[in-house]
């Protein structure tokens, strides 16, 4: 992501054990760091919505078609994650899978699309579900499709 043609700096999450994957995943374009537990892994980049800088995290995804998948569970907590906060407020993302960087567009998938999603992320990562269990709030499924030049 950049602004005006020029690089931005990218704050990666403050969380100690993520930030250390971040750098593994970055300096080894995924080999290091493109699973973690078993689970495939990807580099999410968004802008934050007050600051404006751009932010990046570590997340496991699961795939629909060539969409890329999250889940915004905050380990179930009562609050959803900066990351998908940022992401309602500008859509506009990048990725990293391996060493391929993807421009895209977030969406919360909701409705009949996140009934059928919701089975897909639980089977990349069955803790999901315990996570849906102790919140109270619903817990986001975020489909991220690659962006157009109009999407963007």
């Amino acid at each position: 992501m950049t602004a005006a043609g020029r690089h931005e700096t990218i704050g990666d999450s403050p969380v100690g054990w993520v930030a250390s994957h971040i750098r593994r995943y970055v300096q080894t374009d995924g080999a290091d760091g493109g699973t973690f537990h078993g689970v495939p892994s990807l580099l999410l980049t968004t802008r934050g919505r007050r600051s404006g800088t751009l932010r990046r995290t570590a997340l496991m995804y699961g795939r629909d078609g060539d969409n890329y998948l999250l889940v915004a569970s905050n380990g179930g907590a009562a609050r959803h994650p900066a990351w998908y906060l940022n992401l309602a407020a500008d859509p506009a993302v990048e990725i990293q899978v391996g060493a391929e960087r993807i421009a895209g567009r977030a969406r919360t998938a909701t409705g009949e699309e996140r009934v059928r999603l919701w089975p897909v992320m639980t089977k990349v990562f069955p803790t999901y579900a315990r996570y849906a269990k102790e919140t109270d709030r619903e817990i986001p499924v975020v489909v991220i499709e690659r962006a157009t030049d109009r999407s963007r």
